[in-house]
């Protein structure tokens, strides 16, 4: 049975003001078939068709994030079990081992519109805020998991949950920056390191930052065992709306963040020594690429930004995933969960107290599209 999430019946003062945006602005059109297939299967999961549909058009950032995954998990090739009611995804991989992920979304105060407005963008105290948003929503549902008494049925208790790796899929929706933040926040919530000052100096380590009311918020939560029954995070600053935008090819123009790693030799062969430092390629009057390149053991690394028009853009679905390990985890994710070409891995090594990453080279971990600036 198919159903279509842009057909309501609902009133129009009940509709979600994004739900309404991108149900009637004709650049939008094209994202809705898109949106519609990723949701293939997930109607089934309650067997309440109807009440997703309407947090979809009511709420929607948690539900369209749901719907992102569910197109996600399908492509990592997992088997999804749409009978049980939570958590969200009840996953088996092709050796049969089952994964339970929760989904969460960090949401805004107040919400501003999809379209890009310079002047109404937060900056002052950014991260800090993202910091905290996503630091409380994984604390929510790490008592979710646990229960302490204060929940009847706490995840931990679920016979379909008991013994499996327990993994958040979170996704920022509470800024227009949001989608800007790479890794930032979530590299101080999960292992409480700062943002890098350089390529050739450690980040440093940050324990914890204060509230609006003062009060100290634990970070590096993956660097103890505090948090050992949340196996990892999945993250994305890219499964938003503007992934649905950037698939159509209807943006005016696209900012992104790739990163790069090659072999020395591969390295010397596809771009040369010229090209260490940062550098600009013109590929063409709409597509600036704006590149750093630096030495990094027997690799070169670095990033290029690409600023091009909407269809000169091309991505993924996968495209921005992102997943943390927790090394202090009682089931820990293997190494070939969640693999594919265009994830990006983080570890965390407690003696070193230090951050690894891995990835292949040109991996997506930021974007964001414009269809229009007022």
């Amino acid at each position: 049975m198919s159903f279509n999430l842009f057909e309501t019946v609902l009133d129009e003062n009940k509709l979600h003001p994004y739900f309404k945006e991108i149900m009637n602005a004709p650049e939008y059109a094209e994202t809705h078939k898109i949106i519609n297939e990723w949701s293939e299967g997930i109607f089934e999961r309650r067997g309440e068709a109807v009440k997703f549909i309407n947090e979809f058009q009511t709420s929607f950032n948690s539900s369209y994030w749901e719907i992102y995954l569910n197109k996600a998990f399908k492509l990592l090739e997992f088997k999804i079990d749409y009978t049980k009611s939570s958590p969200d995804f009840n996953l088996q991989n092709k050796y049969n081992k089952n994964i339970s992920v929760e989904a969460v979304t960090s949401n805004p105060s107040a919400l501003p519109t999809l379209k890009l407005d310079i002047s109404s963008m937060p900056k002052e105290n950014f991260l800090d805020d993202s910091t905290l948003k996503l630091s409380g929503k994984i604390r929510d549902k790490h008592q979710l998991y646990l229960g302490n008494g204060k929940n009847k049925n706490p995840y931990s208790s679920l016979e379909h949950v008991k013994g499996n790796p327990f993994v958040l899929a979170i996704a920022p929706f509470d800024s227009k920056l949001s989608q800007s933040q790479n890794n930032t926040a979530m590299n101080r919530v999960l292992y409480g390191l700062e943002p890098p000052v350089n390529y050739n100096e450690p980040q440093t380590a940050v324990a914890s930052i204060k509230n609006k009311n003062g009060i100290d918020i634990n970070l590096g939560i993956f660097t103890n065992d505090s948090y050992k029954e949340i196996s990892a995070v999945i993250f994305s600053t890219t499964g938003t709306f503007g992934k649905a935008v950037a698939l159509a090819g209807t943006a005016s123009f696209v900012k992104t963040t790739r990163l790069r790693k090659m072999g020395i030799v591969e390295f010397l062969a596809k771009e040369g020594l010229e090209k260490i430092g940062k550098s600009i390629t013109k590929v063409s009057d709409t597509y600036d690429i704006f590149s750093e390149r630096f030495y990094s053991g027997i690799d070169i690394c670095g990033h290029d930004i690409h600023i091009c028009s909407g269809s000169d853009h091309k991505e993924t679905h996968l495209d921005g995933l992102q997943v943390y390990h927790n090394p202090f985890a009682i089931h820990p994710l293997s190494k070939n969960d969640f693999s594919a070409q265009e994830i990006v891995h983080y570890f965390y090594d407690a003696k070193n107290t230090a951050m690894t990453i891995k990835h292949n080279d040109n991996v997506m971990v930021s974007r964001n599209t414009v269809s229009s600036v007022a």
